[in-house]
């Protein structure tokens, strides 16, 4: 049997749906590197549970204490943000290193290059499943959750995936052509981290300042907010949905043609 040939990258949406509707190579991927990293410890898959353990429990309870005690909320701010901020934040560090990785297999031509976009967000899909556990846990122990914000939670969760998909294009392309990109994203994760109100509220920084006005021009502050917010039976701002939507609308199109136009140099790049 011959193995299939693609064409030269540059399609973006036809390559995707093609990707989604052969899954085999992507999804497996993902999910064998997991296992193999699991394998590797003695307490295997639990591993993968530390980092939302130490993210809620352990900075939570070290800021709580702090600010003289938590309130009732503190912790299930912390989780659900943390979630977000982690699920985003993986994605565009795996993305940015994927194309790299994975260079035996883009030069022997039989892949397309979406395929390695999807193994990038279908691990970070994973580390959010990880996070769940710790996360419902908070919720029972401490939350007043809104029933109507968790039905506002899939949709929301949607379209983080959708601008994570534009992330993972735009990020892989960068970190394809630069081969330390990666790096530097990963040394300035713990400041965006900082930045975004994970471990503190928003209402520290009034939209006034400057401090506030740095916060709010972080899109992560928003990715978080539109989460978070009905959850926690609070209202969304009207700046975060005009941010979401036009972020969402300006990366999408970013990614098409950022891909369309240099898609077809990455095996020369890598």
């Amino acid at each position: 049997m011959s193995t299939p040939q693609f064409e030269a990258p540059g399609a973006f949406w036809r390559e995707l749906r093609e990707s989604f509707r052969n899954p085999e190579f992507w999804a497996l991927t993902s999910w064998l590197d997991i296992m193999v990293r699991a394998r590797r410890s003695r307490l295997g898959i639990l591993w993968l549970l530390t980092p939302s353990i130490v993210y809620i429990f352990g900075l939570g309870t070290f800021f709580a204490s702090m600010r003289g005690g938590a309130n009732d909320d503190f912790y299930v701010h912390v989780a659900l943000g943390a979630m977000v901020f982690r699920t985003l934040m993986s994605t565009v560090i795996g993305s940015a290193n994927v194309f790299h990785s994975s260079t035996s297999f883009i030069m022997d031509g039989h892949m397309r290059l979406t395929d390695y976009l999807l193994e990038s967000l279908a691990k970070s899909f994973f580390d959010l499943c990880m996070y769940l556990p710790a996360v419902i846990v908070t919720m029972i122990m401490w939350g007043h959750v809104s029933p109507i914000g968790l039905l506002l939670a899939i949709p929301a969760l949607l379209l983080i995936y959708i601008n994570a998909l534009w992330m993972s294009a735009v990020f892989a392309l960068l970190g394809a052509r630069f081969s330390d990109f990666g790096q530097l994203l990963g040394n300035i994760s713990i400041f965006m981290f900082l930045l975004t109100p994970i471990i503190w509220y928003s209402e520290m920084m009034p939209a006034g300042s400057v401090r506030g006005q740095f916060m709010r021009f972080n899109p992560f502050y928003h990715f978080v907010e539109v989460f978070r917010a009905p959850i926690m039976g609070n209202q969304i701002e009207t700046l975060s949905l005009w941010y979401v939507g036009v972020i969402t609308i300006v990366g999408l199109s970013v990614a098409t043609f950022a891909y369309r136009r240099y898609a077809r140099f990455v095996p020369l790049w890598i």
